[in-house]
């Protein structure tokens, strides 16, 4: 009798939480337009911002700024996503796109196209450092990354998806793929290792308006299947048992999940580079703060995957004078420290079933 009050009261605190969320994504991203290196006055930039000033401004913002900022918010927007559902399919909080060795297997596919294919090198244009034929190389990560979640959910079908197998399958491979890269790195040239080291770093960049729509696009269509089917997700927390009598065809649903949340990380590393972290910690926070209704957790943990990112670039951005840094290694920084203090501290309860 008492659990309508007790539920209105945590929907409004979903909501409260996603309507923060949303306007701290906003004003960090209003604030990364005028954040770099290059002395531009907060004036200047509102000029370049409309159009007007100096031109050299105007291809900061728009060239540079802009095209970063997106991709931190939608790069962040989809690790969160591939890793909360990776959460839920796996039901294990470890579970995300880097534990599940899709990121190890995209530095991979890279490396086999810039060291083994010849697919990249290293360029300096106007103290910029570009990869010549990006897209090779992208391609190649991208297909190796669909291939090893294509290997995982094979070998993973054997024990009918179970919790534990498949984040030791991805664990397993992922170690794997790494010990791979390690050896083609030992024997490549100083330029193809130079480079292959290089793409591997999180670097939003390097990012393009074209990028960015490819990235858009598939999360977009991820985003809109996870919350039509969000009922299924919560379903599923209730044990395979309970999800079949209601009416789920469990290998077919955890296919399809799988595939999608892989594919939103292969799209990310294989443009970006290696993020690490906020697809572990944006659904992990989320689900201790607002619990575990996909209809608000797919949201919330979107929202808060991109201001974890976004965050983490204006960091790399400022933190040394006229250096950016990855934003890669900024995320596991921050990210580390902050997860062992809540396995350590947190309050214990069992987030999944």
């Amino acid at each position: 009798m008492n659990r309508r009050p007790l539920d209105l009261s945590l929907n409004k605190k979903r909501w409260i939480t996603i309507i923060s969320l949303s306007v701290i994504l906003l004003i960090l991203a209003i604030s990364s337009i005028f954040i770099g290196s290059s002395g531009m006055s907060f004036v200047d930039g509102i000029k370049a911002l409309f159009r007007n000033g100096d031109e050299v401004n105007q291809v900061i913002i728009y060239n540079v700024r802009l095209p970063r900022i997106i991709a931190a918010i939608l790069a962040g927007t989809a690790l969160a996503l591939s890793g909360t559902i990776m959460q839920t399919m796996s039901n294990n909080i470890m579970a995300s796109p880097s534990t599940l060795g899709v990121s190890n297997a995209a530095v991979l596919g890279a490396n086999i196209a810039i060291i083994i294919l010849g697919g990249g090198t290293i360029v300096i244009n106007g103290g910029n450092i570009n990869i010549i034929n990006p897209y090779f190389v992208s391609g190649f990560a991208f297909v190796f990354a669909l291939l090893s979640t294509i290997l995982i959910l094979f070998l993973g079908k054997f024990k009918k998806y179970n919790k534990a197998t498949v984040v030791l399958i991805g664990i397993t491979l992922g170690t794997f793929f790494t010990g791979v890269t390690t050896l083609l790195q030992y024997f490549a040239t100083d330029t193809a290792l130079q480079t292959a080291v290089y793409w591997s770093f999180g670097d939003l960049g390097r990012a393009s308006y074209e990028d960015n729509l490819i990235i858009l696009v598939v999360t977009v269509i991820s985003l809109v299947y996870f919350l039509i089917f969000s009922y299924k997700y919560n379903a599923m927390l209730l044990g395979d048992d309970n999800a079949s009598t209601l009416g789920i065809n469990l290998k077919i649903f955890k296919f399809v999940s799988l595939l999608l949340a892989s594919l939103l990380t292969a799209v990310v590393v294989s443009l970006l580079g290696i993020i690490g972290f906020v697809g572990l910690l944006a659904p992990h926070i989320m689900r201790k703060l607002l619990g575990n209704n996909h209809k608000y957790l797919l949201i919330s943990s979107s929202l808060f995957g991109s201001c974890i990112l976004l965050f983490s670039d204006m960091i790399a951005r400022t933190i040394l004078s006229g250096i950016s840094l990855p934003v890669g290694a900024v995320t596991s920084l921050i990210g580390a420290p902050i997860f062992v203090f809540i396995l350590l501290f947190g309050r214990k309860e069992k987030w999944l079933k």
